[in-house]
């Protein structure tokens, strides 16, 4: 159920983080938080996200939560995730707040076994259990076919699970975010769409791609106001030919410039308040970046991964901004309640997604 709040704004404590307790849970995470209005933007100006975060800190972050995770036989892992997205969350800024996120270890640990116990296990019954038993041939096709319907079903359960949950453990300036898009309705167009692409041999991925974004940002909203999304596939479709065609000549490297030519035009379809998203990213720079953390994390051996992590996040938010008056003052709560089973579920299949 929803609710709207209009109430006083809690003293922000320093630096604009939530405090934390030692075992990586926040001191005092409320879920009907009680919040003020944000201040309304009246500048036509552009509004940018700027990322305070340092790869050294992160750094120690990282190696504790190694440490932890080793000792507690992977246990730790759920905490050691939260602790990661709480400080990027916390040294992300607009306008002059921080975002908070809000998740518990526990919550992913239990949403990790409940995706076990409902998907996992009938999962992997399906791919080894005729093997074992020694079924016939066609028996054996039969189940194998049946699991990857399910994955077919599964993935978009969980993107549409772990947006839900992530979303819904994210704030700024007191007020949560928000997924609001039904789970069967998600499926349905990811499941026609991934269909459609097999059919057409992947031609009908940007629309494909397009679809799936369209309905995530559509159904996002910030408090009461909602996110909007007026992109089409086709727009796509002569930069999804050109990547295609320039495949073999650049060895693969012009689906950088495809990555950034779709990254560029899903945040300059999207909007808010009437606000409209822009973005900066080009294939040039993006292949940089993903060369450049390649290289950090090879000759580190893995120990450099939170420097690639750092230096993501501040490219994310170098390139993106929003351009346009905001009437922030509108806004209100709206709580939304949320588990981490799709969290979970996305573990699984080792798909982990950023909100960026």
């Amino acid at each position: 159920m929803g609710q709207d709040v209009r109430a006083t704004w809690p003293a922000p404590s320093p630096g604009g983080i939530t405090p934390a307790l030692s075992n990586g849970e926040n001191a005092s995470v409320p879920t009907d938080d009680v919040a003020r209005p944000p201040r309304a933007t009246g500048s036509a100006t552009g509004h940018r996200l700027v990322f305070h975060g340092r790869g050294w800190s992160l750094f120690g972050i990282h190696i504790v939560n190694v440490f932890l995770t080793l000792v507690t036989l992977t246990i730790f892992y759920f905490w050691a995730k939260v602790r990661g997205r709480r400080y990027v969350f916390g040294q992300t800024e607009f306008e002059g707040d921080r975002f908070t996120f809000h998740g518990r270890g526990t919550e992913l640990l239990l949403g990790f076994i409940k995706a076990m116990v409902l998907f996992g296990i009938p999962l992997t019954a399906l791919n080894y259990v005729p093997q074992i038993l020694d079924a016939s041939t066609p028996v054996t096709a039969a189940t194998s076919l049946a699991a990857y319907a399910l994955v077919l079903v599964l993935i978009p359960v969980a993107r549409a699970g772990a947006r839900r949950y992530r979303l819904s453990r994210t704030s700024w300036r007191g007020i949560h975010f928000s997924f609001r898009g039904r789970t069967a309705e998600f499926v349905r167009v990811f499941v026609v769409g991934s269909l459609l692409a097999v059919v057409t041999l992947g031609f009908y991925y940007p629309v494909f791609a397009t679809r799936n974004h369209a309905f995530m940002m559509r159904h996002s909203y910030f408090g009461t106001a909602k996110f909007d999304f007026d992109g089409h596939g086709r727009d796509l479709l002569v930069d999804f030919l050109y990547a295609v065609l320039l495949t073999l000549p650049t060895f693969g490297f012009a689906w950088f410039w495809f990555a950034a030519a779709k990254r560029r035009y899903f945040w300059e379809r999207t909007s808010f308040l009437g606000a409209r998203f822009r973005s900066t990213v080009t294939g040039g720079r993006l292949l940089r970046l993903k060369l450049g953390n390649l290289l950090v994390i090879i000759l580190t051996l893995g120990l450099g991964w939170p420097f690639a992590m750092i230096r993501t996040a501040r490219f994310t938010c170098r390139h993106v901004m929003l351009e346009g008056a905001l009437d922030l003052g509108a806004i209100r709560q709206h709580a939304e309640g949320a588990t981490a089973t799709g969290e979970g579920l996305l573990s699984l299949f080792e798909a982990d997604l950023d909100l960026g």
